[in-house]
């Protein structure tokens, strides 16, 4: 048995706790607030701020964890490589962790380093270095902040008017304390998709077949599996993420995110190291492993023998309507009326108006009607708290 550190208790969390939990592992959650989802299924439970490194030597000092998992950008990733030279394994590793967690880090070592196509791109720390960005790269453009995720501070802005205001929200909604956004290019592009990309300690890097996934603000909406793409496309997509997860090392999934433009050039866009969230239709059974499962057995050293289709799958959000202390009133009637259809609600205590609380999997028969399975899929999530999963945050 090994005993985990879990450094963020999610929801992606969760469902690896389970993976974890099924195999005979302990496990630890972490997070900077109680009852998290991943902790109502842990061992033992931590509520510490992941910024302050000596709460987090701390953590590790009383629970001499064999392995830590990260799970969220907001942690002080440099005491991460402090911990891997002690001989605890850091997932996927603690140099992937440090560059990942920093747009420019992973930016810069895709583009300027491996050479992938990416989107063209600034760095700016002051109101003034943004406007000469802004003014290179041209409208629209998209802003980010270099440390976020789920879509927190970005915004598309299409005039000099709407600069100040992008910048104010990326500052102010950046995660952990670097204070620097990201000002890039807006691709023109007809679709975007993850490939969930598996580096394993003793065979050859897999993937998982394409999702296909729709997001709004940055923040994901919907997903399905398989996405349509060429064969040609879908070599060159493969290649960047084995070129980029090879560079940064280590063992595990990876969210590896693209553009497919209406030229049709495959575009990196951005890389996660850990289980993506647009990888949650995995969960319909889509695949014979979810990528939960997936990434237990890569983190663990165990054998992979393949990973294949076995449904159409698809994914839809479940967003709360209301700001509450108290736990949602969910109606699970209609999707459990349903055949093919799954709902998971995430158990987070407190909802925000637009916050990701669960969400709706559905699956069919491989070669079924996806856009039918998606629209399905939507329709359902669309009842469990009367909300679109399109809504405005």
């Amino acid at each position: 048995m090994k005993k985990i550190l879990l450094l963020g208790s999610g929801e992606l969390g969760k469902e690896f706790t389970i993976a974890a939990k099924r195999a005979g592992q302990y496990v630890i959650a972490c997070d900077h607030y109680d009852d998290a989802p991943a902790m109502q299924v842990a061992d033992e439970r931590e509520v510490i701020d992941m910024l302050d490194g000596n709460a987090l030597e701390q953590a590790v000092n009383r629970h001499k964890p064999d392995i830590i998992i990260p799970e969220i950008e907001a942690i002080r990733t440099e005491r991460l490589i402090d911990f891997e030279k002690r001989g605890i394994q850091v997932v996927p590793s603690a140099r992937a962790v440090n560059y990942t967690m920093n747009r420019r880090a992973i930016r810069d070592l895709a583009a300027k380093e491996l050479g992938l196509r990416t989107a063209k791109y600034f760095y700016a720390k002051t109101f003034d270095e943004f406007k000469k960005a802004a003014d290179e790269i041209g409208f629209p453009c998209v802003v980010k902040p270099l440390m976020s995720s789920s879509g927190h501070g970005q915004s598309y802005v299409h005039n000099d008017d709407e600069l100040q205001a992008a910048y104010k929200d990326a500052m102010e909604n950046g995660r952990g304390d670097v204070k620097e956004v990201i000002i890039e290019e807006f691709i023109d592009f007809d679709s975007e998709f993850t490939l969930l990309t598996v580096t394993q300690k003793d065979a050859p890097t897999i993937f998982c077949p394409p999702i296909g996934h729709v997001q709004k603000g940055g923040d994901y909406r919907e997903s399905w599996m398989p996405y349509a793409i060429g064969d040609e496309q879908l070599r060159t997509a493969e290649d960047m993420a084995e070129k980029v997860t090879k560079a940064l090392t280590g063992y595990g999934i990876w969210g590896v995110e693209f553009f497919l433009t209406k030229k049709g050039e495959v575009i990196f866009s951005e890389l996660s190291p850990r289980p993506h969230d647009t990888g949650m239709v995995t969960l319909s059974h889509c695949t014979n492993l979810s990528e939960f499962e997936l990434h237990f057995r890569a983190v663990m050293g165990l054998p992979i023998p393949a990973i294949h289709l076995e449904h159409y799958g698809a994914s839809a959000v479940v967003l709360s309507p209301v700001e509450s202390n108290e736990p949602l009133d969910y109606n699970l009637k209609d999707v459990c009326s349903e055949d093919h259809a799954r709902v998971r609600i995430f158990g987070k205590p407190v909802a925000h108006v637009g916050r990701r609380m669960g969400v709706v999997v559905c699956y069919d028969e491989i070669g079924s009607d996806i856009n039918a399975l998606r629209d399905k899929t939507k329709r359902l999530a669309k009842t469990v708290l009367g909300t679109d999963p399109y809504m405005k945050k």
